[in-house]
C-alpha cells in the first residue's frame, strides 16, 4: 500500500509541477517524502521544485543532500544549483566555496555553460562579498497594501500619476521573475496616485483575455499606442509575443500582435519599453530568438510610422549565456537599465545601467538596496527622475507561506534634504572597506635593493603581475601529474582572481570614498602595514615592504591628474589633510611554514602559500576632529628591526616619539603583552613639538624565532594607542 501511495503521489507532484502549481507539488512531494525520504530522484525532483517554488534555503539544503548522495554523476546540475541556492540566501562564503568545487568538476568541459556560470560565479560571490552592505544614501520604500498583496505584484510605468502593474493572482509564480513560466494568468492592473497615496488597483478590462497572461506595458512617444505582453500555451512550452493597442477616449482598442520583424515566429519576445534615441522612436524588449548570445537577450529596434519596425539590433555588449530582462530606456541620460543573472551581483537577477556614448559601457551594478539576494526586475524611474520603482522577491516581501516565494513593488527616492555625512557616519563608511589588500610579485618593487622608498607606481606593478598570470600556471604546476597540475593552475587563477584583481577592486572604491571624505575638509589618518614571504632575509624584506607602502602613496599622488597630492602635503585650501602611517613589519606576520629556499621557486615565488603573503594593507582609517589633531603623537619609526638575535641575549633599542600637535600631551604611559620587555620612558609630557625617548629592553630568553613585539603608548585624551614594534629573528 506504501509503494502504491508513494507513485501516486510523485506521478500527482510531478503533474503539477509541470502546469506550474507549485505550492501543491510541494504538498505532493512532502507526503511522498515522509514515505520514502531516500530515494534520489525524489529528493532531486523536490530540490527542483523549491527552487521553482524561490524556497531558496530549503533547495540549497535538498540539492547540497543530492550532491552528496551522487557527486553530479546523476544529475550534473546539482553542485551548481547548490551553490546557485546558497548566493540566493546570501551565504556568499558557502556559496563561493561550493562554486570553487563546482568550476573544478566541470572543468572537462571549458566552453559547457556549467564550467562557465561556475567560473562566473566564483567571480561574483567574491564582489558581492566585498560590496554586501553599501547601501545608496536614498530612501527606500515596500509600496504598501493595497498595491502589494501576498500574490506577485511587478510594476511596470508611471504616468499620469497612475502605476501600471502586473499580478499574478495565484499561489504559485513562475520559475523567474518572467510572465511565461505558469499556468497562472498574469493581468495589469492600474492605480491611482492622490497625495503620495496609491488607490486599490483596477484591472485593466480591455487587455484582460482568459487563457492569456498579459504583462508589462510602455506606451508610445504620442502616447496613442499602448505595448504589452501576451502570452499562452504554458504546457507545450511557453510562447510570449509583443502586442499593440492603440489608446482612444480612455480605452484600449484595435488589438494585435507585432509582425515577425519583432515577434519571431516559435521565439518568446517580451518586455516591451519604447523611448526615444537620437529623435527616433525606439523599441526595447527581451526575447530568446536565434542569432542571440543565450537565454533571453535584449534587444532593439528603431520605429517608423508608428507601425514600421526596422530591423532589431542585438545590444551584445550587454548580454550574456544568462537572461537579460526588463529593459528600461532613459533617453535624457541615454542609459539602458536592465536586470540579468550573469554580471557581478547580489543573487539572482540584479538590477544594472549602461550609459551609451558611442556604445553601450560596461554595467554597473545599481547596489544595495536596489538588488539584494532574490531576484529584482522592472526598474524604472518616473517622469521627474527622483523617485525610481523596481520589483523585487526578496525577505520583507507580503506572503502566504514562502517569504521570496513572491514579488512586491518597491520604491527609491532621493531625500528632500541631504546634508553631508556625519565624521561618525564617514568614519563607519571608510572602515566599512577595510583592510584592502595589495598584493606584489617577488621583490616587486626595485628588485635587489635595499632602498626604503621607490618611484613605482602601484598600478604599474599591478598590471604587470597580471601578465604573470600564465607563468603563474606553469611554474607552480611543474612536474605535477595531469590532475594535480590542473588542480594548481586553478588554484593560482582563484588567487588571482580572489585575491590580486578584487585588492583592485577594493582599493578604487575605498579611494573614491577616500577623496570624498577630504574633499569635505576632514583630517584623515591612514594605517598601512606590509608584509613579505620569507624569501629574503628579514632586514631585507622590511625594506621591501617600505617599498611597497611608498608605492601605494605614489598611486594616490598620480590619481587623476594629481587631486590627492593637496591633501597628501597638508597644503589643501579646504584643509582636508591625509596622513598615511606606515608599518612595515617585513615577513614577521607571514605563515613560516612558507618555503624560504630560493632554489625552490616553485613553491617559495610562485605557489599561492608565498603568493599571498606578499602584500600591503589598508588596515584602519580615523577621521580626526580639530581637538584630537591638535594633541596627536606621532614617532619617528613606529618599527624598529634589530635582525639576527642570539638566543638568551638582551637587546636594547630606543624609539623617539613626538608631540606633533599645537598642546601638551600628558600622562603618557605604556604598555605591552609580553614579559619579555621593559620599557622606560624618558619624559611624561611633552610641549609642543617636543621630542622623547622610549627605550626597550628585550630579554630574548625563552623566545625563539620569528619575534614582532609591541608596545603601545597611550596618553591623557588620546584618539587612539600609538602602536611601535620589535622585529627580528632569534637563530641558533
Amino acid at each position: 500500500m506504501g509503494q502504491q501511495e508513494l507513485k501516486k503521489y510523485l506521478e500527482f507532484a510531478r503533474e503539477k509541477h509541470q502546469e506550474g502549481d507549485y505550492v501543491y507539488a510541494l504538498e505532493y512531494y512532502d507526503k511522498a517524502m515522509k514515505i520514502d525520504s531516500s530515494a534520489i530522484n525524489t529528493l532531486w525532483e523536490y530540490a527542483q521544485v523549491l527552487r521553482a517554488y524561490k524556497d531558496y534555503e530549503k533547495a540549497a539544503y535538498y540539492y547540497g543532500k543530492v550532491y552528496e548522495r551522487e557527486a553530479a554523476e546523476i544529475y550534473p546540475s546539482s553542485l551548481l544549483y547548490h551553490g546557485l541556492m546558497l548566493k540566493q540566501t546570501g551565504k556568499y562564503d558557502e556559496a563561493l566555496a561550493v562554486f570553487k568545487k563546482a568550476k573544478k568538476k566541470y572543468r572537462s568541459d571549458r566552453r559547457g555553460y556549467r564550467y562557465l556560470k561556475s567560473r562566473n560565479e566564483v567571480r561574483s560571490c567574491i564582489w558581492a562579498r566585498s560590496n554586501k552592505g553599501d547601501s545608496v544614501r536614498e530612501l527606500f520604500e515596500h509600496l504598501p497594501q493595497p498595491v502589494n498583496t501576498i500574490d506577485s505584484e511587478f510594476g511596470h510605468r508611471l504616468f499620469d500619476d497612475q502605476l501600471l502593474i502586473s499580478a499574478l493572482k495565484a499561489d504559485s509564480t513562475g520559475e523567474e521573475e518572467k510572465v511565461y513560466d505558469t499556468t497562472y494568468s498574469t493581468h495589469l492592473y492600474i492605480s491611482q496616485l492622490e497625495d503620495s497615496v496609491f488607490s486599490q488597483p483596477e484591472l485593466v478590462e480591455d487587455l484582460f483575455w482568459n487563457n492569456f497572461s498579459v504583462g508589462n506595458g510602455s506606451f508610445s512617444l504620442d502616447g496613442q499606442r499602448f505595448y504589452f505582453s501576451l502570452c499562452k500555451d504554458w504546457q507545450s512550452g511557453y510562447n510570449c509575443r509583443i502586442a499593440v493597442a492603440y489608446f482612444e477616449d480612455e480605452q484600449f482598442v484595435d488589438i494585435d500582435t507585432l509582425g515577425p520583424i519583432i515577434n519571431e515566429p516559435g521565439t518568446n519576445t517580451t518586455m516591451p519599453f519604447v523611448g526615444e534615441w537620437e529623435g527616433k522612436e525606439v523599441l526595447f524588449y527581451a526575447s530568446d530568438r536565434k542569432d542571440g548570445e543565450g537565454g533571453m537577450d535584449i534587444w532593439y529596434s528603431f520605429i517608423r510610422d508608428g507601425n514600421q519596425f526596422r530591423r532589431p539590433i542585438n545590444v551584445k555588449r550587454l548580454n550574456s549565456p544568462d537572461n537579460e530582462l526588463s529593459p528600461y530606456w532613459d533617453a535624457a541620460s541615454t542609459t539602458l537599465y536592465f536586470s540579468s543573472s550573469w554580471n557581478n551581483g547580489f543573487g539572482g537577477y540584479d538590477v544594472f545601467q549602461s550609459d551609451y556614448t558611442t556604445f553601450f559601457q560596461e554595467p554597473k551594478n545599481l547596489m544595495e538596496p536596489i538588488n539584494s539576494p532574490a531576484n529584482d526586475l522592472y526598474y524604472f524611474k518616473s517622469k521627474t527622475k527622483d523617485t525610481a520603482f523596481f520589483s523585487s522577491n526578496r525577505r520583507g516581501v507580503y506572503y502566504s507561506k514562502n517569504p521570496t516565494c513572491c514579488s512586491d513593488i518597491f520604491l527609491i527616492r532621493k531625500p528632500l534634504v541631504a546634508g553631508p555625512p556625519t565624521i561618525e557616519e564617514s568614519l563607519s563608511d571608510l572602515n566599512q572597506r577595510l583592510p584592502v589588500t595589495l598584493y606584489f610579485h617577488n621583490d616587486i618593487p626595485n628588485p635587489n635593493s635595499r632602498d626604503t622608498t621607490t618611484e613605482v607606481n602601484y598600478m604599474d606593478s599591478y598590471d604587470a603581475y597580471i601578465e604573470m598570470i600564465d607563468k603563474y600556471k606553469k611554474e607552480y604546476a611543474e612536474g605535477l601529474s595531469s590532475e594535480a597540475a590542473a588542480d594548481a593552475k586553478d588554484d593560482i587563477e582563484d588567487f588571482f582572481l580572489e585575491y590580486v584583481k578584487q585588492g583592485v577592486a577594493d582599493l578604487e572604491l575605498f579611494r573614491d570614498l577616500l577623496l570624498e571624505e577630504l574633499q569635505r575638509g576632514r583630517k584623515i589618518q591612514m594605517k598601512i602595514k606590509g608584509f613579505a614571504s620569507p624569501l629574503a632575509k628579514t632586514d631585507y624584506n622590511v625594506n621591501l615592504t617600505k617599498r611597497r607602502i611608498a608605492s601605494l602613496k605614489n598611486y594616490l599622488k598620480n590619481y587623476d591628474k594629481g587631486i590627492f597630492r593637496s591633501y597628501l602635503n597638508g597644503s589643501a585650501k579646504n584643509g582636508g589633510e591625509l596622513t598615511i602611517v606606515q608599518v612595515p613589519f617585513g615577513e614577521y606576520e607571514a605563515d613560516q611554514i612558507t618555503s624560504d629556499n630560493p632554489n625552490d621557486v616553485q613553491n617559495s615565488v610562485y605557489s599561492r602559500a608565498a603568493a599571498i603573503e606578499r602584500k600591503i594593507e589598508i588596515q584602519s582609517v580615523d577621521v580626526l576632529k580639530d581637538d584630537e589633531r591638535s594633541t596627536l603623537l606621532t614617532a619617528r619609526e613606529l618599527v624598529i628591526d634589530v635582525g639576527e638575535i642570539q638566543p638568551g641575549s638582551q637587546i636594547e633599542r630606543t624609539f623617539v616619539i613626538s608631540n606633533a600637535g599645537d598642546t601638551p600631551i600628558e600622562s603618557i604611559e605604556s604598555s605591552v603583552d609580553c614579559q619579555c620587555l621593559k620599557v622606560k620612558l624618558e619624559q611624561l609630557r611633552l610641549e609642543p613639538g617636543e621630542k622623547t625617548s622610549v627605550n626597550v629592553l628585550f630579554d630574548t630568553r625563552g623566545e625563539s624565532g620569528h619575534q614582532s613585539q609591541r608596545i603601545q603608548i597611550n596618553y591623557k585624551n588620546a584618539p587612539e594607542l600609538l602602536e611601535l614594534t620589535l622585529t627580528g629573528e632569534i637563530k641558533k
